[in-house]
């Protein structure tokens, strides 16, 4: 669709263009951006995208949110504008160094369990049904009771539900090998190895049906049915393990040796040293666990509901998974899941309540459909979208998310999977509980909604936003346009629009031949994602200043680029080569620093014209005034395909609004 096509556009262009991508990948609602520069993002210009939902950076990713469906067209078209995606895998390990040591390892446990996630939600949902299918009040409806079940039928529920879990140290070895950079294969065998059934099951020794075995005389050694960090750690050291082995043998016999070796040292620890500690390890997380859930009046849900959809917005709430895994291989049902659903299902109560109060076109557009995402089970776009801008609903949806997590406590709720809430999560509560269920997340979102539409959001809200926002945009000391340096004096000038405007005239930058922005051999430049302006072929490697100024912004690494601010307000940018981000500021030296006042004419960068096209790059250098000028009614670019001189030509003509 041309729509997302235009949307890919200004998406490119708003994160500082494509040469400031580092790389991009998508999740199920998010296009997740690794850039080179942070300062280059434009945030407002972002959240002002068709279709945009919310944008926020955590850990080093810059995210935008489309919403599930959306994301994946985005996506798509920004691919054929020439940027080559990754998988979230390489994303997340170019990420990996952002954020503190606790952010980084709960990602990376994350990206371990999300990929298991599904097979555990289908188990839940086989779960679900077989409830209800047994129930005596659907029975009698067929005239029949659970005498009359058939044995073979109950046997192919266990099959459906009891296999994810029997061999889940299976599941989660092979993706903690596929994260950890190890043969996925190796892990699979491991986590078979774990559970395989000439160990004594893990299940009859807690019921006490079977006895551990001992080896060296006091290392009990059973086999890890359900168990999660033993079978992770098997998969961590394990891959490093076989890398550092492949580094080491020779290729002739790495084929053999390598595979060999690895199972035969990891299924060793894991067995003997690994799996004892860290399942005993597991068996005190999870007594942890029971006793919050268990803390009487109700006061775990009151505490989970209102605190977890702040450590959602935190980005570290995949820690979670681990504590759902766990209690549904322990103790057969999950009760974490209805404080969650609360908490979820009253942030978007939150958010519709905006989107109905509101008399604004664009927030009623945003936050209705944010609203709807989330009672589906996905609260990004309503949190980053909409509640979180005015903090007020986002503190209301806080409040009714520990009411309804109260009573879902209160009530002994507890599903019979994981990773499906709100209204998808109905299915998890077929076993008699869903008219608690039900009434649970609609006191929730009655309370969420009435304190927003009473106390938390007014449209006074959203046009005193938008004045801030406005304000920051404008020139210092509030003028639009001076008469000083750069500004010609002339009478003023009708655009078509029929405005008053003043011109300034912009001298080129850097010597050399012009040549028009829509001849850049570079999408976003050529079709003015970026903004206005023109190109030049330089003829000596320096870039001078234009007008006097200040440096808003320049490259520190790369040195490639630079971001100048007229009193005016006036920002201009100077973009040395296509692509020359690439070289890392070889070539490049830079003789100002971001913050600096400039002088017309000042020595701004270096740069080796030679080693650039060495390195197979353009030296091509767009000169842009960006898209997003307010204070500008028009841009024209004058002397193209002849040669110029440094702030000796003008070849840029910039019209101001006067008003």
């Amino acid at each position: 669709m041309s729509e997302n096509r235009d949307i890919a556009k200004q998406v490119v262009a708003a994160v500082g263009g494509k040469d400031n991508i580092s790389s991009f990948a998508h999740c199920a609602t998010r296009l997740r951006i690794m850039v080179h520069d942070q300062d280059l993002i434009d945030q407002e210009r972002v959240e002002n995208i068709d279709k945009v939902k919310g944008a926020f950076l955590n850990s080093g990713q810059y995210q935008i949110i489309f919403g599930t469906g959306t994301v994946n067209r985005i996506f798509e078209e920004v691919e054929k504008l020439g940027i080559t995606g990754t998988t979230k895998e390489d994303l997340k390990g170019q990420s990996k160094k952002q954020g503190n040591a606790f952010q980084r390892s709960i990602r990376t446990f994350g990206d371990v369990f999300v990929p298991i996630i599904p097979v555990l939600v289908a188990t839940g949902l086989f779960m679900g049904l077989r409830g209800l299918l047994t129930q005596e009040q659907i029975l009698s409806l067929f005239g029949m009771t659970a005498n009359d079940i058939p044995a073979n039928f109950l046997l192919f529920t266990e099959v459906l539900t009891d296999t994810a879990f029997a061999f889940l140290p299976a599941l989660v070895a092979w993706s903690a090998f596929r994260v950890f950079g190890g043969s996925p294969v190796l892990g699979i065998v491991l986590g078979l190895m774990l559970v395989n059934p000439a160990l004594p099951n893990a299940y009859s020794v807690a019921n006490g049906s079977a006895e551990a075995l001992t080896m060296l005389g006091f290392i009990p050694v059973v086999g890890y049915q359900g168990s999660v960090l033993p079978a992770f750690f098997v998969g961590l050291l394990g891959a490093k393990f076989e890398k550092m082995l492949r580094k080491r043998v020779p290729e002739a016999l790495d084929l053999i040796v390598t595979p060999f070796i690895t199972l035969l040292v990891m299924i060793t620890l894991g067995l003997f040293v690994i799996g004892p500690i860290f399942h005993s390890f597991e068996e005190w997380v999870l007594h942890g666990t029971t006793f919050i859930l268990g803390l009487p009046f109700g006061i775990a849900g009151l505490v989970i509901g209102f605190f977890n959809q702040i450590i959602v917005v935190t980005g570290v709430h995949h820690i979670f998974n681990f504590l759902e895994i766990q209690l549904l291989e322990q103790l057969g049902n999950n009760p974490f899941n209805a404080m969650v659903t609360s908490a979820m299902a009253a942030q978007g109560a939150a958010c519709l309540a905006v989107g109905l109060k509101t008399k604004n076109a664009k927030l009623k557009a945003l936050a209705l459909p944010s609203s709807f995402s989330a009672f589906l089970g996905i609260t990004e776009p309503a949190i980053f979208g909409v509640n979180l801008r005015y903090m007020r609903p986002f503190v209301m949806g806080l409040i009714g998310g520990a009411i309804g997590g109260f009573l879902a406590s209160l009530f002994g709720l507890a599903a019979t999977g994981m990773a499906i809430t709100v209204i998808p999560g109905t299915l998890l509560y077929l076993n008699n509980q869903l008219p608690m269920y039900i009434l649970c997340n609609v006191i929730a979102m009655a309370v969420a909604f009435t304190l927003t539409w009473l106390f938390g959001y007014k449209d006074k809200m959203t046009e005193e936003l938008q004045a801030a926002s406005a304000a920051s945009q404008q020139p210092a000391g509030g003028q639009t346009a001076s008469a000083s340096s750069g500004i010609v004096t002339a009478d003023a000038i009708k655009t078509s629009a029929n405005e008053p405007t003043l011109v300034m005239q912009i001298p080129s930058p850097v010597s050399g031949k012009i040549i028009p922005l829509e001849e850049v051999p570079d999408p976003a430049f050529a079709q003015k994602h970026m903004g206005e302006g023109y190109a030049i072929e330089p003829l000596e490697g320096k870039v001078y200043a234009p007008f006097d100024g200040v440096v808003a912004h320049i490259m520190e690494k790369s040195k490639h680029a630079v971001i100048l601010v007229h009193e005016s307000g006036l920002q201009l940018l100077i973009h040395v080569g296509l692509n020359t981000v690439s070289l890392k500021g070889a070539g490049f030296a830079t003789h100002v620093q971001t913050g600096d006042r400039v002088k017309e004419g000042q020595l701004l960068i270096d740069f080796d014209l030679d080693a650039i096209h060495k390195a197979g790059l353009s030296t091509i250098t767009p000169v842009i005034i960006p898209s997003d000028a307010e204070q500008v009614a028009g841009v024209v670019a004058n002397g193209n395909g002849k040669p110029v001189t440094a702030n000796k030509d003008a070849v840029m003509t910039v019209q101001f609004k006067t008003e």
